[in-house]
């Protein structure tokens, strides 16, 4: 597409979202609570449309492809269930913790009410970790995807969408991001609608078939949904993302937002139903990229990440403009949630509420430019968004079971820190166990916890592969969850029975 009309249809896009953002922050006047969690203010249909737009990010015009390159019928399926079951799980926790902390921003609020101080960091931490690298992969995804579509130069796209995101959430905080989520939302389904139209108006069972097929051409790349030997691997996905997005403070804060218990969970089943089928549809056409045999096997990275853009390379003006609109609209909806929701942790979890609105406005303007040079960073060397998400995963896997373990009424505070630290530890020990033997030293037992992707995750550039049957080594996530979820359960016994006898 020609870098002109590219470059309008992107300021254009921009422009009505931050027309949309700073209208809705002009409305009332706002303090820190409603600037970080517009509490009790949306309606069901609010919190299913800001849920999915906020985790439907440009992610998921590469990512979920590029797990249908590279695997069989569970990887696909295993990424479409884990999209799904954050909110699911949501809808179940989310109320529960809700009544008991009416006040919360935050999930690790009720960390520290249930636990402690120290364990409320840790929790923080580990969702700041997790939230702004899901922020660079996306500034990652959008340079990829605009140098897909248009010779645009990458940094400026990122440079715009990161100042005009940062703008109008600096300015209005959270309530702005609710506000743009709905616009993003009915704009991301009608698109996608016409797109999906215009692929599958065609002949749908040359599609069935090539997404049948193996890949005739590239010995890393299994890309067929009629291969079944893939179960572990996605199981993992399911595990691995489920842990990650409860982490997700973008979700957090929408627990509180909701008007009610009730508005919340209807809310989310709504996000989960409209979440699903998406990924699934663009994991299954990954496979059949991959059963056409378009990529060399020898290509970069990059190449085999934007496996979906090969279906529509030969497309006209009008759906390369579509996808061009649909990609700001995708990283508008997540890149805001996760700026905002980073504030929230750092002012809520890491400064215990004591920063005020201005240094929280600050905060928002300084995460932008780490992010585009990480951006530029993972661009440029061609890392795979797939492995940069899974990284973030394994963080967060380490940590769920410890936090969940709160709704336990016998968990203990010294317990769980140490379980959330021994999940990390785990995976080390994994390591031990089942060394990368392609390195050499201290990083044959580290490179899990950097690449849990593969048997042995010795690829340039954090490269998938589906060694052993599948993308994602599921024995790293299972070790993660099973050191810190019994370190904190047998720890709190432990403990409990100790304080037990002393005081007898």
């Amino acid at each position: 597409m020609d870098t002109n009309i590219a470059y309008g249809l992107m300021l254009v896009t921009l422009g009505f979202f931050g027309y949309v953002g700073f209208q809705a922050a002009t409305e009332k006047e706002l303090d820190s609570d409603e600037y970080l969690s517009a509490r009790g203010s949306q309606n069901w249909q609010r919190i299913g449309l800001s849920l999915f737009a906020s985790g439907m990010g440009v992610w998921i015009l590469l990512a979920p492809s590029e797990v249908g390159y590279y695997g069989g019928f569970w990887d696909v399926v295993g990424y479409a269930l884990s999209s799904a079951t954050p909110f699911l799980l949501l809808a179940y926790v989310g109320p529960k913790i809700r009544e008991k902390l009416p006040s919360g921003v935050t999930l690790a609020d009720y960390v520290r009410m249930r636990i402690s101080r120290p364990m409320q960091i840790y929790v923080g931490v580990i969702s700041i970790l997790y939230m702004f690298t899901f922020l660079f992969a996306e500034f990652t995804v959008i340079g990829v995807v605009m140098e897909r579509l248009s010779e645009v130069n990458t940094l400026v796209v990122m440079i715009a969408v990161g100042l005009v995101t940062t703008a109008y959430t600096a300015y209005g905080g959270l309530p702005t991001s609710l506000r743009t989520d709905r616009w993003q939302a009915w704009g991301i389904i009608w698109l996608i609608v016409i797109l999906f139209l215009l692929l599958f108006g065609n002949d749908v069972g040359s599609l069935i078939s090539d997404a049948k097929a193996f890949n005739p051409i590239d010995e890393w790349s299994y890309g067929s949904i009629s291969y079944m030997e893939t179960f572990a691997s996605g199981l993992a996905l399911v595990v691995a993302i489920t842990a990650a997005e409860m982490f997700s403070q973008g979700n957090w804060q929408r627990t509180w937002a909701s008007e009610d218990e009730k508005a919340l969970k209807k809310g989310a089943f709504l996000a989960a139903g409209m979440v699903m089928p998406l990924v699934f549809i663009m994991g299954f056409l990954g496979t059949v990229v991959a059963g056409q045999g378009l990529i060399e096997g020898d290509a970069a990275m990059s190449e085999k990440a934007a496996a979906f853009f090969y279906l529509i390379e030969d497309a006209n003006i009008l759906i390369l403009g579509f996808f061009i609109v649909l990609g700001i609209a995708l990283i508008c909806s997540s890149a805001d949630t996760l700026q905002n929701a980073i504030v929230a942790s750092i002012s809520r979890d890491i400064f215990d509420g004591k920063v005020n609105l201005s240094a929280a406005r600050i905060f928002t303007l300084a995460l932008i430019p780490m992010a585009i040079y990480l951006a530029v960073w993972g661009v440029k060397n061609g890392y795979s968004i797939f492995a940069i998400f899974l990284f973030a995963d394994l963080l967060a896997a380490a940590t769920v079971l410890p936090v969940l373990l709160c709704l336990w009424e016998k968990v203990h505070r010294k317990a769980a820190l140490a379980g959330a630290i021994c999940g990390i530890l785990a995976v080390i020990a994994y390591g031990i166990y089942e060394p990368a033997t392609s390195y050499e030293g201290i990083k044959q037992y580290t490179m899990y916890l950097i690449y849990p992707t593969m048997a042995d995750p010795a690829f340039e550039g954090g490269a998938i592969s589906p060694v052993d049957g599948g993308l994602t080594n599921l024995w790293v996530f299972v070790w993660a969850l099973v050191g810190s979820g019994l370190v904190t359960i047998l720890g709190s016994l432990a403990l409990n029975q100790s304080n037990v006898q002393e005081e007898e």
